[in-house]
């Protein structure tokens, strides 16, 4: 696991749960030790993934937060270097078992819902009870948080925030590097690089 903030011991309750081994934490915080709560062990900073090759193991991103670049920066350091990451798949997850495709490295977590023909990019994040109903596509590094809802056919791009409570109606588009807050009704195309935080308002934000 790389990462063991808050959103890393999600992942590694959702790991442990679906029957996976997690042979430790690498985090540059020594504070981590403590919040672990002896579920799994404390390996160290980087360098410590030393004694962990990647012929013989994968990773998780336990790297969070809201339009994070530190996220896709680990993912793609740690690709670079050799390491694939594991998908995360809560036990307690609906997934489409016929046609849902899911990228490296994305996690599912408890409740969430993938519907039949929905893609799932790398790295991406569907969080608790999150929805995403049929022919959706979540670009690689988004988030969708707990609860967001998208509806049928429903396109967002890469690195793009879906906020906790948010819907999106059938057909819209999101584009990349966006954030829609928390409860936002989003009616209409979201262009590349907005905010939006309520329905109908919009903050025009450089792309990320």
């Amino acid at each position: 696991m790389i990462g063991g903030g808050g959103h890393g011991r999600v992942v590694i309750d959702a790991l442990l749960r679906s029957g996976a081994t997690v042979s430790g934490v690498i985090d540059p915080d020594r504070g981590v030790a403590a919040r672990l709560l002896a579920t799994v062990r404390w390996l160290g900073g980087d360098d410590a993934l030393a004694s962990y090759p990647p012929s013989r193991y994968r990773l998780a991103n336990g790297v969070g937060g809201v339009g994070e670049p530190q996220r896709r920066r680990a993912f793609e350091a740690f690709r670079q270097a050799g390491y694939a990451f594991a998908q995360v798949q809560h036990p307690a997850a609906v997934i489409a078992s016929s046609s849902a495709v899911l990228g490296e490295g994305c996690q599912i977590m408890a409740g969430a819902v993938i519907q039949p023909g929905a893609r799932i990019g790398a790295d991406a994040i569907i969080n608790t009870r999150a929805s995403i109903d049929h022919d959706c596509v979540v670009g690689d590094h988004s988030h969708v948080a707990p609860g967001a809802v998208l509806c049928g056919g429903v396109i967002v791009g890469d690195d793009t925030h879906i906020g906790a409570g948010a819907v999106v109606i059938q057909g819209v588009r999101i584009g990349d590097g966006c954030i829609i807050g928390a409860n936002a009704t989003v009616l209409r195309d979201v262009p590349d690089g907005v905010t939006m935080l309520t329905r109908g308002e919009r903050h025009e934000t450089a792309r990320r």
